[in-house]
């Protein structure tokens, strides 16, 4: 290590869970990523008056509890529903840490960009139709962005602390780089980390103005892909200091972060941000290009980004890293990408596999890195790092290992 530059304590990750049109937990998720069969279908959820493939989650959603009735909608149940997966033992796994460090110990982060966004659209609907707001609509407890991360905090009894982050599509990414740094800083000794986004009219008809939309189902890094599905997710970690009990967990080695104000919606041309994301996520684990065993793509089916971000990639890893984009699966989750797709890195390591890119069926001539079609088998992998950049320049690459 170079003495010179500054590194960060790696954090265990005693629980996770994902929840999004693959389904609900890790083994769904894996499931689709091993067939790389696509759960993009059309929009069922509302009606928007042009074509849209999305990813929807079709899981029955958890009712909220009577005593946090005022937060109440879509984004809150999906955060519940995923918290709530045994297999992914997230809920469990803060029962254990409660016990362990006290509630006022235990904060939690939660990366959104629509949060209630979706209740809200419903409730002006009715106010345009009667000229009033329903009773049952709480702006502050549903809209806000702090709302999921404030829920949650209440529905598991915890005190310590808590608040939202919203930078578009990094929005879950940095979540995770926030609750590491709590822990690393001794203002917290565990956090419940994560993204959750649902789909609404805003995002759906925002992109469709910039004409990203794609009328059929997203094909990352092929050179006919025509923009982007988007879709709906959680994901939700549980981040701990490490110690005796939890020294053989997977770990969040580091995140690296960068803000290249390049565009409001455009990515600098050369990658420069994107190449500074994942360059200072190296140097603050330590370690090299050639330490990454896979990585996980922003790769959102957009012309643009998807050249962009090859570009960027090329100029840290060349074409050596094996690189997949899985939103060919899931969907643009948006908020809630990054950490649907960490928990995806983080499922290729303990299933040593490499998975494929959906949708791609040759690849785009710009790209020079190694974009792997098909699901890879039998791989060997211990450290993986996975991308999500949001407009503003707001990029962020998360370095997780077995």
């Amino acid at each position: 290590m170079d003495n010179n530059h500054a590194y960060i304590a790696p954090v265990a990750i005693t629980a996770y869970s994902a929840l999004s049109a693959c389904g609900m937990g890790n083994k769904a998720l894996y499931q689709c990523l091993a067939e790389n069969q696509s759960r993009l279908e059309p929009l069922s959820l509302f009606n928007i008056p042009f074509p849209a493939y999305v990813g929807e989650i079709k899981q029955p959603l958890l009712d909220i509890r009577d005593q946090l009735a005022e937060y109440n909608c879509r984004n809150a149940r999906v955060a519940l529903t995923a918290l709530n997966d045994k297999q992914g033992g997230g809920r469990d796994a803060v029962e254990v840490a409660k016990e362990k460090y006290g509630a006022h110990r235990i904060g939690v982060i939660i990366g959104t960009s629509t949060s209630g966004l979706y209740e809200t659209e419903a409730a002006y609907g009715i106010l345009l139709d009667t000229g009033k707001m329903p009773d049952d609509f709480h702006f502050v407890t549903e809209h806000a962005y702090q709302a999921t991360a404030r829920f949650v905090q209440l529905e598991l009894g915890l005190t310590g602390i808590c608040y939202a982050i919203s930078t578009a599509c990094s929005s879950g990414a940095k979540a995770i780089a926030a609750g590491q740094r709590l822990i690393n800083g001794g203002l917290c000794d565990a956090v419940i980390v994560g993204g959750v986004d649902t789909l609404c009219r805003l995002t759906l008809r925002g992109f469709r103005s910039l004409e990203l939309v794609s009328n059929q189902p997203c094909t990352p890094m092929d050179r006919d892909r025509k923009g982007i599905s988007i879709g709906e997710a959680a994901g939700l970690l549980v981040l701990e200091t490490v110690h005796a009990d939890n020294r053989d967990a997977m770990k969040v080695l580091s995140v690296g972060e960068s803000s290249d104000a390049h565009h409001m919606s455009t990515p600098h041309p050369e990658g420069k941000g994107a190449a500074l994301a994942m360059n200072n996520a190296l140097q603050l684990a330590g370690l090299t290009a050639d330490n990454i065993d896979y990585l996980n793509l922003h790769a959102t089916g957009t012309k643009i980004n998807d050249s962009v971000e090859s570009r960027a990639v090329f100029s840290v890893f060349a074409d050596r890293l094996a690189c997949s984009g899985t939103k060919g699966l899931t969907g643009h989750t948006l908020g809630a990408a990054g950490a649907l797709e960490t928990i995806i890195a983080l499922i290729a390591l303990q299933q040593q596999f490499i998975p494929g890119t959906q949708g791609l069926r040759e690849l785009d001539d710009d790209c020079q890195c190694q974009v792997i079609q098909a699901p890879l088998h039998a791989q060997t992998l211990q450290i993986a790092m996975s991308n999500s950049f949001g407009f503003g320049g707001n990029n962020a690459s998360v370095v997780v290992s077995l």
